[in-house]
């Protein structure tokens, strides 16, 4: 099932997606009619593991990790479904990368990797927004706009296995399958939850494959993943 939300005259409701509606229990919304999607979750924290792909070690010329490499973007990094991605003022090299990402849906701590499946609510996408030319991986990837997240959780779901791509401007840029990861979703999971209390809400990304080309202005990116859904979004110019 397709959980999503949208926001009509300043309320937020979530319901069932079907067919462009949102159907709750009481009413039923016209997505683009009443408003558009919202970000399907309200997370504290969005927890993104890098480096889990051997393509982005031999795009990057990283290091195999020996555990995962993690950081994290604040919640003002959040941009929904067909909202436009800010290009950041402050750079002039940026890219994205398609990755998938469980949502937490209830409190939790140190988790078995066995266990994980009973506290995700379920997956949605991200584009995981990187101002290369910017120091650090804080500066790179936590800023206004860096995080699209959509355009759904669909809960039904094993992440294992699943085909993906990205595409700008309709160019194919990114093409994988999660079965190439280097950490398995759930380990990833398990790992993060022995540092970090997750609330409801929270979002855990499993890293990309390699991402060749930047994005400017003006650009349509869309990042499908198998049995979730295309989060679409298009680049906005810098604001002045």
């Amino acid at each position: 099932m397709k959980r999503a939300r949208i926001e009509v005259d300043g309320e937020m409701h979530a319901g069932e997606y079907r067919d462009g509606v949102v159907a709750t229990e009481t009413d039923e919304f016209v997505v683009g009619e009443h408003g558009p999607l919202a970000p399907p979750c309200d997370p504290s924290a969005l927890y993104c593991v890098g480096r889990n792909f051997a393509e982005t070690l031999d795009q990057m010329e990283y290091d195999v990790p020996e555990q995962p490499a993690f950081f994290i973007k604040p919640p003002a990094s959040i941009v929904a479904h067909e909202e436009s991605i800010p290009y950041p003022t402050f750079s002039e090299e940026v890219t994205y990368a398609g990755e998938l990402c469980a949502v937490v849906d209830e409190r939790c701590h140190r988790l078995d990797p066995e266990d994980v499946p009973e506290v995700i609510r379920g997956y949605t996408i991200m584009n995981d927004v990187d101002a290369l030319d910017q120091p650090g991986r804080t500066a790179r990837k936590a800023f206004d706009g860096s995080g699209p997240l959509g355009p759904w959780i669909e809960t039904d779901l094993d992440p294992h296995g699943i085909d993906m791509y990205t595409e700008i401007n309709g160019e194919r840029r990114q093409e994988a399958n999660t079965e190439l990861m280097l950490f398995d979703p759930y380990e990833i999971v398990a790992f993060l939850s022995e540092r970090f209390t997750f609330r409801p809400g929270d979002v855990i990304a499993f890293g990309s494959p390699a991402n060749p080309g930047v994005i400017e202005p003006g650009d349509r990116v869309e990042i499908t993943y198998e049995g979730v859904g295309t989060l679409r979004n298009e680049v906005a110019p810098p604001e002045t």
